[in-house]
């Protein structure tokens, strides 16, 4: 075998180590670019699973205010924070905004249940009882979709923030998503009921 047989061995091998690099590389990026994909898609169904349940407190809104309005009509400032927020909400033409009315809503009926502890004949009206405890329920469910989606915007954003991953991320425009935190501080208190 001669020098010509060395050196064409050793550029066939070369082009071979070539060729493994390259297709290594393409692997991986398909790879990181599909699960990312996934992670977005993911991250979608969450919050469109948490959309339900908020969509689902927004229509027991309307029927908890007309409620409060019979039995406690001069509480109208609670009642014009609950409907604002849910005003707010509604007219959110971005996530972010859209987050913000929500965690108002929370806020707002957390004070407007709270409020109504001052009033004998709303808690003792059936309608009110079973809206009160329906809502209850809504917001265990929404607390849940929140953590799950939260939970997946964690796992999307690091991916889109970590190495390899971030440079297929950046080249496909995969943005960090936002969490659904809750904003307001005085959420973060607790309500004092007084009986």
């Amino acid at each position: 075998m001669g020098i010509f047989g060395t050196v064409a061995t050793g550029i066939i091998v070369a082009i071979i180590i070539v060729v493994v690099v390259v297709v290594v590389i393409i692997v991986s990026f398909v790879s990181m670019y599909n699960a990312l994909v996934k992670l977005r898609n993911t991250v979608e169904e969450a919050f469109s699973t948490m959309d339900v349940f908020l969509k689902k407190r927004f229509d027991l809104i309307p029927n908890l205010v007309e409620t409060v309005k019979g039995s406690a009509a001069h509480e109208r400032e609670s009642l014009e924070k609950v409907i604002l927020a849910r005003n707010m909400a509604q007219s959110a033409t971005d996530i972010e905004t859209r987050m913000a009315g929500e965690d108002m809503i929370t806020t707002a009926l957390r004070g407007l249940l709270a409020v109504s502890e001052n009033y004998p004949q709303l808690r003792a009206n059936e309608n009110f009882m079973m809206l009160q405890k329906q809502i209850n329920d809504v917001e265990d469910d929404i607390a849940n979709s929140r953590r799950y989606y939260n939970g997946t915007v964690r796992l999307f954003n690091t991916k889109t923030e970590t190495f390899p991953s971030l440079i297929v991320a950046g080249m496909f425009r995969f943005v960090k998503k936002p969490l659904f935190e809750v904003a307001d501080t005085a959420e973060r208190e607790n309500i004092k009921v007084q009986f």
